[in-house]
């Protein structure tokens, strides 16, 4: 699959959730994202035969507690999700690391090679990273409008999502694997 088409994908129900939450009303717009969420999980599989694990978790929260926000016609449960799945990949993250396990490896390892000692720095920071963004989405949705939560929630989260991943980047640089040579070894 294109990088084009993952990011419309992954990044599609979130922007129609934001918009029909501009023209209609949250209740509408969670019906939306949950409904493009189905489409978008639906899709990605037709297309690649899998689904990727953080869409997947990701996806499943959406339709759960946007069900309960639904069901309920409570938008606590839609407004708490971001927390919930930011402290359960924390939590995740943290228990790796208390169990020796580096769950960020796994998970990212297929497009990064590095060593043990940059996995751990790296899911170290990602773990705390994800408390932050708990923390925040408590506090701004606790005290601001839901209609400025919902602009959070679409340009708030995703690019200090996008700038922290960049600035992980010298991470990344600083454990690299040397790539492995291809080919047979020259005599």
């Amino acid at each position: 699959m294109n990088q084009f088409t993952k990011m419309a994908l992954e990044m599609g129900p979130l922007i129609l959730f934001f918009a029909a939450n501009a023209t209609t009303n949250l209740m509408t717009a969670t019906a939306v994202f949950v409904a493009a969420t189905v489409v978008a999980l639906s899709v990605s599989y037709i297309i690649a035969r899998t689904i990727p694990i953080m869409p997947l978790i990701g996806g499943a929260f959406v339709i759960v507690f946007g069900g309960l926000t639904l069901y309920l016609d409570d938008d606590l449960f839609i407004k708490i999700k971001p927390t919930i799945v930011n402290l359960l990949f924390a939590a995740i993250l943290f228990g790796g690391l208390m169990a020796g396990k580096l769950f960020l490896k796994l998970v990212l390892e297929s497009a990064f090679k590095a060593t043990d000692e940059g996995w751990r720095i790296l899911t170290w920071r990602w773990a705390i990273f994800f408390v932050v963004l708990a923390v925040i989405n408590e506090v701004v949705w606790r005290n601001f409008s839901t209609d400025t939560w919902v602009a959070f929630k679409v340009w708030g989260i995703m690019p200090l999502t996008m700038v922290f991943g960049m600035a992980q980047v010298p991470v990344l640089m600083k454990y690299q694997l040397p790539e492995e040579e291809s080919g047979p070894a020259a005599s």
